[in-house]
């Protein structure tokens, strides 16, 4: 099974690329959704004892993190970046795992990693080539700058964080422009599929 990494900087349409991927009967790992789930499940005891106060408790008994408390925690803290990411990176691979064994299974020829930091956490390792999705700089502020709550301060300490997108683009083996509009990228999407059809295997399947 081939396996194709996806990533790409804040605003430039990840989300909606994954979406085609889906479209196309590709089966996606969401690293992002599944943080949501393990912060409204598996991980909840873990940050709680690492980030006191960082979670909170709703009248059913079920607990759940608190994102901007725990952001507020992390932000600017190397240490405790590295804390919170060894608690929940182990879970969100061993979920990656499960998800491409069971494709592997149904004989599934291809499967999608959709990691926002796929080169900043390695994740560029596990995969057999690299979608990288990408706009214009002004496209991707105007995407952003229109999100509820966020200011160009808080835009760019995002990109701060993240490799910038011309260096994601001389890394990627695919680049999905997505300033072009949904149809123009489904396009590319279906390209990319055609193409990775042909393509030789960069890992073996035990390193998965």
């Amino acid at each position: 099974m081939f396996i194709l990494g996806l990533t790409g900087s804040v605003g430039m349409g990840k989300s909606v690329t994954a979406r085609f991927f889906a479209e196309a009967g590709v089966p996606v790992h969401d690293a992002d959704a599944v943080v949501h789930r393990l912060y409204e499940g598996e991980a909840v005891a873990a940050i709680e004892a690492a980030f006191p106060g960082t979670t909170v408790t709703s009248a059913t008994g079920v607990g759940k993190v608190d994102r901007a408390k725990l952001a507020a925690r992390v932000l600017g803290d190397a240490a405790a970046l590295k804390r919170l990411e060894a608690i929940v990176h182990p879970l969100v691979q061993e979920d990656e795992r499960r998800l491409l064994a069971e494709a592997e299974q149904r004989g599934e020829k291809v499967a999608v990693l959709d990691i926002p930091l796929l080169f900043e956490t390695g994740g560029d390792r596990r995969v057999d080539a690299i979608v990288v999705v990408s706009a214009p700089p002004e496209v991707q502020r105007a995407r952003v700058l229109e999100r509820p709550g966020m200011t160009a301060e808080k835009l760019d300490a995002i990109l701060a964080k993240q490799m910038p997108d011309a260096e994601k683009r001389r890394r990627a083996d695919f680049v999905v422009d997505t300033s072009r509009g949904f149809d123009a990228a489904r396009e590319q999407v279906r390209a990319i599929l055609a193409a990775v059809a042909t393509m030789p295997k960069r890992i073996s399947s035990s390193s998965t």
